[in-house]
């Protein structure tokens, strides 16, 4: 993964979500992580209307060193990274949005996790995505609770892909932009139906489940 390519990539995936309507206003970020520092899209920023030129540069240690001013998220983007690599090297990506019905999830007493092993692809696809109970965009402890949350999944043999800010959005990551896209654009379809069908959805059954995971490895 060349910086370039990194580059127009965030672009090219910004400009797709908000012209599908997964991201609105100047909602929602994106981030790559290089060889030697990040990618990530600046505070404030429209992700309809990104130029790879003013995307802010961030060395190893989180110290900015070019582009326009980094996403508040930053810190966040860097715990997803430092604990998410521990069990899938690969991670390259993280993309946070405000989807509207991931959302409409949490807004009425959200349990653990965001939803119930509803359809197949969502297992194969998303996984368990844990809710974190609400903080002020941006804040700390966030980054914090978000890094113990994939951590501690990881070890009981179930790694995650997602994670739910209660009130504000989910975080996705995966190895490549268009990966995590495809998997908050899952992320977010899953909730929609869930939203749709309304109270009394029947998860799958766990022998279903457990066909999932021997057919297609899911992490469940």
């Amino acid at each position: 993964m060349t910086e370039t390519w990194a580059r127009e990539e965030i672009c090219r995936v910004g400009k797709s979500l908000f012209d599908r309507g997964y991201v609105h206003a100047t909602a929602g970020n994106i981030s790559v992580r290089l060889d030697d520092g990040f990618l990530i899209t600046p505070t404030d920023a429209c992700l309809g209307f990104l130029d790879p030129a003013t995307l802010a540069r961030v060395d190893s240690t989180g110290q900015q060193t070019s582009g326009a001013p980094a996403s508040k998220t930053l810190a966040l983007h860097r715990a997803i990274y430092g604990a998410a690599t521990a069990f899938d090297a690969g991670t390259r990506c993280v993309i946070h949005t405000h989807s509207t019905h991931c959302v409409a999830l949490t807004l009425k007493a959200p349990g653990a996790e965001l939803l119930a092993p509803i359809t197949p692809y969502f297992v194969m696809k998303v996984g368990h995505v844990p809710v974190i109970a609400y903080h002020r965009p941006g804040a700390p402890a966030a980054a914090d609770e978000v890094a113990r949350t994939i951590t501690r999944h990881g070890a009981q043999g179930t790694p995650i892909r997602a994670v739910m800010l209660e009130r504000l959005g989910p975080n996705v990551w995966h190895d490549t932009p268009a990966a995590a896209m495809a998997t908050l654009e899952e992320l977010e379809e899953t909730a929609r139906l869930a939203l749709l069908a309304g109270d009394g959805v029947q998860p799958l059954a766990p022998e279903h489940i457990d066909a999932l995971r021997q057919a297609f490895g899911a992490r469940w």
